[in-house]
């Protein structure tokens, strides 16, 4: 386990509000608040866990509503300082749930279907919630450099977070990823390095810097700071629940990636749960892959509890990683919940941005594309009940990749005259 040496490691003198620990996923072995992502006993995941046990329900529900608009009025259920607001960051969160009655028509759904959109956010995407929190656990653990492996949307956000916060950035991206997000990466003035090879290649290489002397003081957002990172997708479960009147959507439907963001928003329902904040009842949890880029999918299909890596080939590439850290985790949740994970073609992937456009002027990228399209597909199947709550993640904005929609464009080029507008048939 590669682990840095910085000048606050201790959790006595750390300050990250609830946060009490690092506890093992696997084992449940505790250690002191770190940057540290692996378990010394067993070399599983390292996740927070909290102390909530002063909390009083609805002086906390008093606390949440009377917050910020953004993901720091859940403060008190994060791990960050108190005054956390009151510090130099993007303030990303409490996007639109929208209440998507066109395509519930479309698709049949009668019980109520909503779009998260998250295209909202500072640099339009969800992974500003999740560097957020990576950011104060840097500012804690003393860490000059922000950095992260990505596959797009995250080396966005690491860039603004830290122009924004006075840190300097540098991060590593495939060599071929979408221009829109290159540009989106390098405006912000940090260094943007692009690695011959996928997303898995440069995830590798960014594990190995970490080990090395020149990535001392590097707090990479996804690597050594990943467990203070992953808390930012439980900001999506309280903002859904709080939106919906404090009430546990029946199903959610949620792209998967390395699997991180559908665990958490896991984890964060069930703390809403346990803290009193919404009824106890049973929900669904249903994860999204490109067929293109699927393992964890194929392995709930096969009835496999081990994820067998693939090598990506999707226009997805937002989601394009083949060797998805918690895709056991992922079936886990899926299973338990009573869900399922389930993928779509890149052809249904492009028909499913154009249906979300058409039908609720919502522009997704390709990884909204999978929610979309995976939601039809359940429905379809009869895996998704259309007469329940149902919420959708569109976790990017379309304009990062245009790409994938680019047969589209003029209905008709005319002459400027009413005779040119009647004779295309547009009158």
């Amino acid at each position: 386990m590669a682990v840095q040496t910085v000048a606050t490691t201790s959790d006595s003198t750390v300050d990250l509000g609830p946060a009490a620990a690092l506890s093992c996923r696997e084992c449940g072995h505790r250690v002191p608040l770190g940057p540290v992502f692996a378990c010394e006993e067993c070399f599983g995941p390292l996740e927070i866990a909290y102390d909530f046990s002063a909390y009083d329900t609805e002086e906390l529900r008093r606390r949440i509503e009377a917050g910020p608009a953004s993901i720091w009025r859940y403060a008190p259920l994060l791990p960050v300082p108190a005054d956390v607001a009151e510090k130099p960051n993007l303030n990303p969160g409490w996007t639109k749930l929208v209440k998507a009655d066109n395509l519930a028509r479309e698709l049949g759904v009668t019980g109520g279907l909503y779009v998260k959109d998250d295209s909202g956010n500072p640099t339009h995407s969800f992974k500003d919630r999740v560097v957020a929190q990576a950011l104060e656990a840097a500012r804690a653990f003393g860490f000059t450099t922000l950095s992260c492996s990505s596959t797009g949307n995250l080396a966005g956000a690491v860039g603004a977070a830290a122009a924004r916060a006075g840190f300097r950035s540098c991060v590593f991206i495939p060599h071929d990823l979408e221009q829109g997000k290159v540009v989106m990466a390098a405006v912000y003035g940090g260094e943007l390095v692009g690695i011959e090879g996928n997303y898995d290649d440069v995830n590798r290489f960014c594990s190995e810097l970490i080990g090395d002397p020149a990535g001392e003081g590097w707090g990479f957002v996804n690597v050594n700071l990943r467990p203070y990172y992953a808390e930012g997708s439980k900001t999506l479960a309280y903002e859904i629940c709080e939106q919906l009147g404090w009430r546990l959507p029946d199903q959610i439907v949620i792209p998967i990636a390395s699997g991180s963001q559908l665990t958490k928003i896991d984890k964060g329902l069930q703390e809403l749960i346990k803290l009193g904040l919404v009824e106890d009842r049973p929900y669904k949890i249903f994860g999204a892959q490109a067929e293109g880029c699927s393992p964890v999918s194929t392995a709930f299909k096969a009835g496999h509890d081990v994820v067998r890596p693939q090598k990506p080939d999707t226009i997805a590439k937002s989601l394009a990683i083949g060797n998805p850290a918690d895709g056991p985790y992922v079936l886990d949740v899926a299973r338990r919940t009573g869900g399922a994970v389930e993928d779509v073609t890149d052809a249904e992937i492009v028909d499913a941005i154009r249906l979300l456009a058409r039908t609720e002027g919502i522009f997704a990228e390709t990884a909204g594309g999978v929610t979309v399209g995976v939601t039809r597909k359940l429905l379809a199947e009869g895996l998704l009940d259309p007469a329940k709550t149902t919420v959708v993640l569109n976790t990017g904005d379309g304009l990062k990749t245009l790409d994938a929609v680019a047969g589209t464009g003029l209905t008709a080029t005319i002459r400027p005259t009413l005779d040119s507008f009647r004779e295309a048939g547009l009158a």
